[in-house]
């Protein structure tokens, strides 16, 4: 098992933290950001923002998230814990999405 630290990276603006609830195969997720929306996630590929989808740029671990909501990042009501959310070989993780204000179109998801 590799329990390799990494350096904490903090959300910058234009992003917000969301936590995956359902895989829905392809590249695509649906989660519940912390600013209150839900989302359908893509994990890469091309992108223009909309406020109702997002891509994933970054996921954590059960740890690093945990980390985040002790400095402040996750609001207190996000929930972190180690069940498999994701499948077999996949951590539990609170992602990145890239959200923005200024950008209304979606590009092909």
């Amino acid at each position: 098992m590799n329990l390799k630290k990494q350096e904490l990276v903090f959300k910058e603006d234009g992003q917000e933290y969301t936590q995956v609830i359902k895989m829905l195969g392809n590249g695509q997720s649906e989660a519940v950001c912390f600013d209150g929306v839900k989302r359908l996630c893509r994990i890469r590929g091309k992108l223009r923002k909309k406020d109702n989808k997002a891509i994933v740029i970054l996921k954590y671990n059960a740890d690093e998230a945990r980390s985040l909501k002790e400095y402040g990042e996750l609001p207190e009501h996000a929930k972190i814990n180690e069940t498999d959310t994701f499948g077999p070989g996949d951590d539990d993780e609170i992602q990145f999405d890239d959200i923005g204000d200024d950008d209304k179109d979606i590009g092909d998801i």
